[in-house]
């Protein structure tokens, strides 16, 4: 027989004061991570997390919600600067920006990083009703 899988505990280790906090906004939901200078996660949270269901996940107020819990988590780890990288068309996007500064931390530089096709794929073929 196998021996059942310990649970790792969380590290809760104290991070470099300057990070980078990515909010990806979707027209579905909005999730925010605030990583470390490598790319380590420190905290993160999303709309769904938070505790909003359904069409109410792309909300700009579901966004600030999520953005207001992932800043105070990644500030009691240690985080007080953070670059902004914002990825996505979503509504939530100016909202989440407003609530990690609102929440304490300071901005340096917000860059928007959403993929751009140049004309890459090929669309699906056109519908018939």
């Amino acid at each position: 027989m196998t021996e059942p899988k310990r649970k790792t505990k969380k590290r809760l280790g104290k991070v470099e004061a300057v990070g980078v906090a990515h909010i990806k906004a979707t027209f579905n939901n909005t999730v925010v991570t605030i990583t470390d200078t490598r790319g380590h996660t420190v905290s993160w949270a999303s709309a769904g997390r938070v505790g909003f269901k359904g069409s109410k996940k792309s909300t700009p107020y579901a966004a600030q919600s999520a953005a207001s819990n992932c800043a105070k988590e990644a500030m009691d780890a240690g985080v007080r600067r953070v670059e902004i990288w914002v990825k996505g068309p979503g509504s939530g996007r100016e909202a989440a920006i407003r609530s990690l500064s609102a929440a304490g931390l300071e901005i340096t530089a917000i860059k928007d990083v959403t993929p751009i096709p140049h004309n890459g794929c090929r669309p699906p073929k056109r519908r018939r009703v």
